[in-house]
């Protein structure tokens, strides 16, 4: 082919390439941008909290909780849950689409051969002969490839990746998630094992107070309404006692969902000991480095990193595609001529493509990835908000809940106090049945409010560790910082 000819055809090539303003994104843009952690300000909030470098939580937090029964469900949950398998499942299935996006880059080479054996009927018969049978054997090789002029198969192939990732991020924020469930589940079930003893002591009590109460009515102390009124009383202790046992149940049933297995699985849980609170410190990088601790967070930046991505190949669908298609084999109705070279055949095609008219759709789909990544960014935003609340909130009733249990501690001993006096002084014939009633609530009632503060101080610790990551070490998030300035610009 002459000089002249190949310059005719890409002289044809610009000329299609200049025509690509035809379909024009001028004037889409995103507005979205993404919130820097120092910006939000926690200085006043967290002031007076300890600081340390050591505060963030390990990998295995649960353990600090000190007891290891714990430890082993929390392995057995994160092993068997379906929760686990789900959030697996879907970073395999993320993986899958970036391996296909990925595929879509390369060129596809592909081979057939065929052999097929026919009879042609009298009229379909050139010769006229009947009878004509015919043997066609054909061998070909096709080779297709899509020249990435502009970068879009690339950038497709980035935000998939950028998806994967964040998929897979996702199944260690899922990890954090069940674990801190179990603990706070197991938690619960321990809170309900000592309402149950509350419960009964509170029964043991009103009996103690019924018997007390027939030998007074039958030395004439006390009157059958103020017996009476004692007989209800040990009746709704027995009640609340029944309560308290169906409360067990019900935390070990949920305690088993969480496992992923039956509802017998809870009956094999042993009493929970009685739990650690962490101590209440904060790590001395906060909240610059929650960035890298927080799963939730780096899913969300990568996700504003595909959401770019998908914008810059968006963009690229305005501009002309360049395919190249070829194929080479040979057909032939002998055997012996199958190769010879009245058999081959090859073909090069060349394909451009421009988009000159469409309705609008290029521009609706870009539009809908500029929505795409403003919603990435708001979500991101408001993970990152979230984040910093959850610590500073968490902290802040921590603090609070210490002053409060060692304040009710002081009134419930001061109820028990007052219930063994007025109880002895019942006994003697001496105090009467409305004391005795009334402070004997005022005990039960000192007895379960520390009981709920120590169970509440329990899992606010757990959720603190939750909140500061959970002892998850991200990669670097510079990958995910806010969309490059020409995938949010204005054209």
């Amino acid at each position: 082919m002459s000089s002249k000819s190949w310059r005719n055809r890409f002289s044809l090539v610009f000329l299609a390439m200049s025509m690509a303003g035809c379909a024009s994104y001028h004037g889409l843009h995103t507005d979205g941008a993404a919130l820097e952690a120092k910006s939000l300000a926690a200085g006043e909030s967290l002031s007076g909290v300890k600081l340390s470098p050591a505060a963030w939580p390990k990998a295995d937090w649960w353990t600090s909780l000190g007891d290891p029964q714990l430890n082993g469900l929390i392995q057995e949950a994160l092993r068997d849950s379906p929760d686990m398998q789900i959030a697996a499942a879907r970073s395999h299935q993320a993986t899958a689409a970036a391996y296909a996006a990925d595929a879509e880059r390369m060129p596809t080479l592909d081979a057939q051969g065929s052999v097929s054996r026919s009879r042609l009927a009298r009229d379909q018969d050139p010769l006229g002969q009947g009878d004509a049978y015919a043997t066609v054997r054909t061998l070909d090789v096709a080779f297709n490839y899509n020249f990435d002029l502009w970068g879009g198969q690339r950038a497709n192939w980035e935000a998939a990746l950028g998806q994967a990732r964040a998929a897979e991020i996702d199944r260690q924020a899922a990890a954090l998630t069940l674990a801190a469930d179990v603990a706070r589940a197991y938690s619960n079930l321990g809170q309900a094992h000592i309402e149950l003893d509350l419960a009964k002591d509170d029964l043991k009590r009103t009996h103690q107070m019924l018997d007390l109460g027939q030998r007074r009515l039958k030395a004439g102390i006390d009157s059958d309404y103020q017996y009476q009124q004692t007989e209800s009383l040990a009746d709704s202790s027995e009640e609340q006692a029944i309560n308290a046992e169906k409360q067990v149940n019900s935390a070990k049933i949920a305690l088993a969902v969480l496992l992923g297995k039956g509802p017998d699985r809870g009956q094999e849980i042993a009493r929970p000991n009685v739990l650690q609170p962490s101590a209440v410190a904060l790590p001395s990088s906060l909240p610059a480095e929650l960035l890298g601790r927080r799963p939730d967070l780096i899913a969300a930046r990568w996700r504003v990193e595909a959401a770019s991505k998908d914008i810059v190949a968006s963009k690229t669908r305005f501009y002309p595609n360049l395919n190249l298609s070829a194929s080479a084999g040979a057909e032939s109705l002998l055997g012996d001529a199958m190769f010879g070279s009245a058999s081959r055949f090859f073909s090069v095609a060349p394909t451009i493509s421009l988009p000159i008219f469409d309705g609008g759709r290029l521009r609706a789909n870009l539009d809908a990835r500029d929505a795409d990544y403003d919603l990435a960014v708001a979500q991101y935003n408001k993970s990152l908000v979230k984040a910093l609340g959850d610590v500073a909130d968490t902290v802040d009733q921590l603090h609070a809940i210490g002053r409060q249990i060692v304040a009710k501690k002081r009134a419930a001993d001061v109820a028990q106090q007052s219930y063994d006096t007025v109880a002895q002084r019942f006994g003697s014939g001496i105090g009467n049945y409305v004391d005795v009633l009334t402070v004997e609530q005022q005990l039960l009632q000192a007895q379960r409010q520390v009981a709920s503060l120590n169970a509440e101080q329990i899992d606010l610790s757990i959720q603190l560790m939750q909140a500061l990551g959970g002892g998850y070490q991200g990669e670097s998030v510079a990958l995910a910082a806010p969309a490059p300035a020409h995938a949010t610009q204005t054209e």
